[in-house]
């Protein structure tokens, strides 16, 4: 239950005023007819888990027992073969066993995963998550430029991939949206009854905090998705009464972005930046990630070109895309907007949000054209509507001062560290953070996972938000 503000007597003649000028000018839009709801597009509002799933996600069947065990033992014995030394016979010796016996497994039929949706997205996080594995715990000194995935991962994960319209590669969705469990089956699925990072690479607790952090986000973006579905909802928007619902539908909305920033900057109290970028961030690379990354080659499947191969990225989270879609976020600069882009917002990643999207479970995706698609924009709405100005401004103002923060946590987790010798020559990372270095050095910047120019990336995010106020 949301308080009602009260306006003052003059706010509420200027509503008025604003409300009569719009029926002359506007025709009346009214809510369409018959449309998709949320769950359509697999969008659970009824169980408030929004893009996660309405349970947890269990186990393969017995047939699937060994991609299961391969990463159950992964977790246990694999390191980053950045880390390893020619001194670490033992752990050498164990990533190469279970390589080999991941090469040996036979190529698994995904037929009987088909009808059930929930395995499906399983089969794809255990795959994705053992060809990371298998990537990167291989000591640099054994890559020549790429990298077999082989066969037995390759083709189940392309065939799984393609049902789930969605890259054959780690994703948000696999790290975040279904890698949770219950505390307690018995109790309702509240945020406060999850288990984050049932799968990790690093078993840290700052890679679980990682996670769980970002999949608060996305609990409290459900809050926002009801928002959007009320304001979709509406008879009209062009009446008195819907005008004032609109702009408590704004306030609410100021609300939830302020609290998913404040929960971004908790970060700094729960993941070592340290920790972060030297233990956990480089299994999240997917191929070509950098200059001297290898490519990944798929054993029986297309070139790696053709491929989205980037790896998770919290660009890729549905919930803060659909924010943007609702405000009518400008990022690739087709809009003439005020003020100008700036040459540097011009030379960064303008398709960037939008090749994210192919990382997405399709329906997701779906549901943000959707979205997109409405017959009543708000940002339109707002311009034409005077009464609603004001709080429109103050949602997009909010989401700037997020992307204000969100630059700042990625300076202090990764252009800071990228560039930090606080790393002793003695520590199994050293030769890890020169080759980093080199890579800096080579290219000037500092790169996200997705292989984009980090800073600058969002820099022109955080302008394109701005221009997006009337």
């Amino acid at each position: 239950m949301y308080p009602i503000d009260l306006l003052s007597p003059s706010h509420l003649f200027s509503n008025v005023l604003s409300v009569l000028n719009s029926v002359q000018l506007l025709s009346r839009k009214e809510a369409p007819g018959a449309q998709p709801t949320p769950a359509d597009f697999e969008v659970n509002l009824q169980t408030n888990t929004g893009f996660l799933p309405e349970k947890p996600i269990p186990r393969l069947p017995e047939a699937y027992s060994a991609w299961e065990n391969a990463l159950t033992r992964a977790q246990e014995v694999l390191v980053l073969g950045e880390n390893l030394t020619e001194q670490d016979t033992e752990s050498r010796a164990d990533g190469e066993l279970w390589r080999s016996q991941v090469r040996g497994l036979p190529v698994i039929s995904i037929n009987d995963l088909k009808t059930d949706k929930q395995l499906l997205r399983r089969a794809h996080k255990v795959l994705a998550f053992l060809v990371h594995f298998y990537v990167h715990s291989i000591p640099p000194d054994q890559t020549a430029g790429s990298v077999l995935i082989p066969r037995s991962l390759a083709t189940p994960l392309l065939e799984v991939s393609n049902i789930l319209r969605m890259a054959p590669v780690l994703t948000f969705a696999d790290t975040v949206l279904w890698n949770w469990d219950l505390v307690n089956p018995e109790l309702p699925v509240t945020i406060e009854n999850m288990h984050f990072g049932v799968e990790l690479f690093s078993g840290t607790e700052d890679e679980r905090n990682f996670w769980f952090g970002n999949a608060k986000v996305e609990m409290l973006g459900v809050e926002m998705l009801h928002l959007f579905n009320e304001y979709h909802s509406l008879p009209n928007v062009s009446d008195f009464a819907s005008v004032c619902k609109i702009n408590r539908l704004l306030t609410r909305l100021v609300t939830i972005i302020n609290r998913v920033e404040e929960t971004l900057m908790a970060m700094r109290d729960l993941v070592d930046p340290s920790t972060f970028y030297w233990q956990v961030r480089p299994w999240f690379n997917g191929s070509a990630s950098g200059p001297s990354d290898p490519t990944w080659v798929f054993e029986d499947g297309p070139d790696a070109s053709t491929l989205d191969l980037s790896g998770p990225s919290a660009g890729q989270s549905s919930v803060m895309h659909a924010l943007d879609t609702f405000l009518d976020v400008d990022f690739k600069l087709h809009q003439r907007r005020h003020p100008a882009p700036s040459e540097s917002n011009k030379r960064s990643d303008l398709g960037f949000m939008e090749r994210m999207r192919r990382y997405m479970p399709g329906a997701h995706r779906d549901y943000l054209s959707h979205l997109a698609n409405t017959s009543r924009p708000l940002r339109e709405l707002a311009k034409s509507t005077p009464a609603v100005k004001e709080s429109y401004n103050a949602a997009v103002s909010a989401v700037r001062k997020f992307r204000d923060s969100h630059i700042r946590i990625a300076c202090l987790y990764v252009v800071s560290m990228a560039r930090s010798t606080a790393i002793p020559a003695g520590c199994p990372v050293f030769a890890m953070m020169q080759r980093m270095e080199r890579q800096r050095k080579q290219t000037g910047r500092s790169t996200g996972t997705g292989g984009n120019e980090l800073s600058l990336l969002l820099k022109s995010n955080r302008d394109a938000t701005t221009r997006t106020a009337i």
